[in-house]
């Protein structure tokens, strides 16, 4: 059908609202970063390295426990509710993390924002996927990474204006008494609640995925959705290719069909694809900025301006990526991201194994954030959003986003131990390593889907008649 009989601001409009889910997402996942230097002398933990590990990666146990809830909450009650409840999560994570003026606290409301990107970076996608037309789906569910960029880099430009600037020869007792220390850092989590509180009101106005409502048998709301998306001859073609996919299928799903002849492939794709876009190691910069540009050369102060580099850098290039998304293709962006990080790495690697500092180290750190903003970042979600059957998609998405922050907290705990035991510059030759091994991957397994509609990809992918 004609592109110009769909309903672009209805559309637009859904997809801004659902990805809000990514901008709180970003901004959550990286404003302890910036906030680190700070909370860590507040808490007194400092010189405490199974202390910080646990500061920094504590909410990575909660995404785990919200994307492993994402699944029987969407297959159940539908897509809206999780986005309703992650924005509420996200809002008392925001509020209480600054309040707090005890370390055990801190942790709790960590834990509280990380179910609330559990259920956040498994439903929003999702969501988008199955509002969005063939043509204009990479496009629409990359707009879900665009605005998770909108939150790092946000996050990393609040971080940089609440911090006040603390001379280079500051003495230790002056900064633990300093605004920093004391306020500074709640304010860099409070901001983060503005946001949030908009999200959850927004999120209840939004209509409920037309695909959920087809597989729960209410077809009259289905089409309703499906006429305001593109029309009448639009609502009548998705729906007859949606209730094909879901003839043989109940309303409720068994998560025994995940174990599936024609499903297991698919799903172990969806697992790999989720596990490398983390392990390519591209996150550890996020997580780890201080230790990596301060290794190189950086003051505090530095590096939080660094990481605004970074940030807007990795924005530019997710807009560039929407552009390409459908025009290039999602296999090709996965190969060329994948071979572009691993040549990159072994240059990183080998800038600090041969002792460069400074500019050398920021101008392959900003390479490698490009490359992956272009590429990995943004087309994984895209893949992961449309590879997967209609009658188990939520399940599906749910296992392979509990993988993906599986994979983010080997990552984020790994790093300090692999960077002591390899140095700097094995750490990131083991990351191309990682990055060669999925590009062989992707080249073997990885089908294009640009273009095809979510019932053709699954009538490709698992062989379907």
């Amino acid at each position: 059908m004609k592109t110009s009989e769909f309903n672009k601001r209805f559309i637009i409009g859904i997809t801004l609202v659902s990805a809000m889910g990514g901008l709180l997402f970003g901004y959550d996942w990286v404003v302890i970063g910036g906030a680190k230097p700070f909370y860590e002398r507040f808490f007194n933990i400092a010189q405490s390295p199974n202390l910080q590990g646990w500061a920094m990666s504590s909410a990575l146990i909660g995404c785990l426990f919200g994307a492993m809830l994402s699944g029987f909450i969407s297959d159940r009650s539908g897509r809206k509710l999780p986005l309703i409840m992650a924005a509420a999560l996200f809002t008392l994570s925001a509020i209480g993390t600054g309040a707090v003026h005890h370390f055990t606290p801190f942790i709790l409301y960590r834990l509280i924002g990380g179910l609330a990107i559990g259920l956040a970076s498994t439903i929003s996608p999702v969501y988008i996927a199955e509002i969005s037309p063939p043509h204009l789906r990479g496009r629409l569910v990359s707009v879900n990474q665009l605005t998770i960029v909108i939150g790092i880099l946000a996050a990393q430009v609040i971080n940089y204006m609440i911090a006040d600037k603390m001379p280079e020869n500051t003495t230790d007792k002056i900064f633990v008494s300093s605004w920093n220390v004391q306020t500074g850092w709640r304010w860099m989590f409070w901001a983060e609640a503005f946001p949030a509180s908009i999200f959850f009101i927004l999120a209840f106005f939004i209509p409920e995925s037309p695909r959920f409502l087809a597989k729960s048998g209410k077809l009259d709301a289905s089409m309703a959705t499906l006429k305001k998306i593109g029309g009448s001859n639009y609502a009548e073609a998705e729906e007859k290719n949606i209730l094909k996919t879901l003839e043989d299928s109940s309303s409720r799903v068994d998560w025994k069909v995940l174990s599936e002849k024609k499903v297991r492939p698919v799903l172990l794709l969806g697992i790999v694809l989720a596990v490398f876009q983390q392990w390519c190691g591209i996150n550890v910069i996020f997580n780890y900025a201080e230790e990596i540009f301060t290794s190189a050369g950086y003051s505090v102060s530095d590096m939080l301006f660094n990481i605004v580099i970074t940030g807007a850098v990795n924005l530019v290039f997710t807009l560039v990526a929407m552009r390409m998304v459908d025009s290039w293709g999602r296999r090709r962006l996965m190969l060329l991201g994948s071979c572009g990080l691993a040549l990159i790495y072994l240059a990183l690697g080998s800038s600090y194994f041969f002792g460069l500092q400074g500019m050398a180290i920021l101008i392959m750190v900003i390479l490698a954030i490009a490359v992956y903003a272009l590429t990995l970042a943004p087309v994984t979600w895209v893949i992961l959003s449309e590879i997967f059957p209609n009658r188990i998609r939520g399940a599906a998405m749910a296992v392979a986003t509990t993988s993906l922050w599986i994979a983010s907290f080997v990552l984020t705990y790994t790093f300090p131990l692999l960077n002591r035991a390899l140095n700097a510059s094995g750490t990131f030759w083991l990351y191309a390593f990682i990055c060669i091994s999925g590009f062989l991957f992707i080249l073997k397994r990885l089908p294009e889907t640009k273009g095809k509609s979510l019932e053709e990809i699954e009538k490709k992918l698992t062989q379907i008649n």
